[in-house]
């Protein structure tokens, strides 16, 4: 079942706000319903505000990676790690070590609050970033590189 578009932008402020409050909430998986209902009502209202529609669907082009000589594409949200749909084998990996999500067509990856973090072209993120071809993710000693996005 595919999240609303209300659902993952509620998950998506959610997340950012978590970002710059690290350790101080759970993940959207493990926060509760009525939380969860919260962060949708907060984004409904915010967006009858401004009066943008939120049930919009918006076009995303596959995101595809490559992790040495193999090449996966998505076509929707997934997450990376021992347990993740793109399965990363590595004991410096967690079992769902990192967030790929479409928002509004642009492809980006977050940090699930992993142990030994997720690195974008060099730099540890703490937050989603957008993600652009030619881009390199680090999930343990794991390198993987943007084909296209």
């Amino acid at each position: 079942m595919t999240d609303s578009p209300l659902e993952r932008l509620a998950r998506t402020a959610y997340e950012a706000h978590r970002g710059v409050n690290p350790g101080s909430l759970p993940a959207w998986e493990e926060a509760t319903g009525r939380e969860q209902q919260a962060w949708k009502a907060a984004v409904s209202a915010v967006a009858a505000q401004t009066g943008t529609t939120i049930s919009e669907e918006s076009h995303t082009r596959p995101l595809v990676i490559q992790t040495g000589n193999e090449r996966q594409s998505f076509d929707a949200e997934f997450t990376a790690g021992r347990q993740g749909k793109l399965v990363i084998d590595d004991e410096f990996a967690s079992g769902h070590h990192a967030r790929f999500r479409s928002v509004r067509g642009l492809w980006y990856v977050e940090d699930l609050g992993s142990t030994n973090g997720t690195s974008l072209n060099g730099l540890r993120i703490h937050a989603g970033q957008r993600l652009k071809k030619g881009d390199k993710i680090k999930i343990g000693h794991v390198v993987m590189i943007v084909v296209s996005a």
